[in-house]
């Protein structure tokens, strides 16, 4: 190993992997809320990176990073309205428009970049780091923990946010009703097709923001296919999180950190591929599946169809 301080290493890497667990918090909250309606978006890695494109073309293009949040936000909302019309209001099947929204996200991102831009370009914006003064002097947790970005702790700050939302609001227990029993919920005077409508927009939402996120915050920089199973790695977690906010974060944040052993290891001599080094983290969803699939309890409704009037 060459010589490095260990201290600092460390708060390299929790620094880093906070940031890259900001944008999958933000896309498995927003699927929290699609699949508590009983809905499987399998179109989120699509959402992600249609929403990183268009915030880094607004954000380049009006020189603004909120411009470039707010567009991708946007832009998600409506890739999720979208989804909802399609298997909501004409009960499309929803895997298959899912990965249709995936495979045309990827395709046209890539098509709009090479035309726009031809090459990779970053951004020249400066992204100003919120450092708490005699906080962020602590040892190791002090940079990572007091000195991020206003968009990390919002981040934060949507989990109990939503974790409030879905478990102590009358609209939070209606979305909980239609994901486990939509007929029992249209029977109490609860509008399923609404309630599903809502949902999908929400998650778009958290979508287009993570993608956003990911492009203009992060990596400051847009190329095709960048968000590489991010949006799937969401589902995952929110599946294991148990559609619970506060695990999902935990979850979100684990996977950051094993993200960040990419950068983190070569800096002490570790003498690893680098290709090994990115597979990391999806090796640790796998194992998390693997360990703690059973005990996940899917909503009764999840995946199916709403037809009032039929069983």
């Amino acid at each position: 190993m060459i010589g490095i301080d260990l201290r600092e290493l460390m708060t390299v890497l929790l620094q880093t992997g906070l940031l890259a667990a900001a944008p999958l918090t933000l896309a498995a909250l927003g699927e929290c809320f699609v699949e508590q309606a009983g809905l499987l978006n399998l179109g989120i890695e699509g959402m992600m990176l249609v929403g990183a494109f268009v915030a880094f073309w607004a954000a380049d293009s009006a020189g603004s990073i909120a411009v470039g949040l707010a567009a991708g936000g946007a832009v998600g909302m409506a890739l999720g309205l979208l989804f909802a019309v399609l298997c909501v209001g004409f009960r499309a099947d929803q895997v298959l428009v899912g990965l249709g929204i995936t495979i045309a996200g990827g395709g046209l991102t890539g098509y709009l970049y090479r035309e726009l831009y031809g090459r990779q370009q970053s951004l020249d914006i400066r992204v100003d780091r919120l450092g708490v003064l005699g906080l962020r002097e602590i040892p190791v947790i002090g940079p990572a923990l007091f000195d991020q970005t206003l968009l990390v702790y919002l981040s934060w700050t949507l989990v109990p946010i939503a974790a409030f939302a879905l478990f102590r609001t009358r609209i939070g227990l209606a979305i909980r009703a239609v994901g486990e029993s939509p007929f029992g919920a249209d029977a109490s005077g609860i509008s399923v097709s609404g309630v599903r409508y809502l949902a999908l927009i929400l998650g778009g939402l958290g979508a287009g923001l993570g993608g956003a996120f990911l492009s203009v915050v992060e990596l400051r920089f847009f190329t095709p296919g960048m968000t590489v199973g991010v949006g799937f790695i969401a589902l995952a977690i929110t599946m294991l999180g148990g559609w619970r906010p506060y695990r999902i974060l935990v979850g979100a944040v684990v996977f950051g950190l094993l993200r960040s052993l990419e950068t983190g290891l070569p800096i002490v001599g570790v003498d690893v591929h680098v290709e090994f080094l990115q597979m990391i983290p999806y090796l640790g969803i796998v194992v998390a599946l693997f360990i703690l699939a059973r005990r996940v309890s899917l909503p009764a409704a999840l995946g199916l169809p709403y037809e009032r009037g039929t069983r």
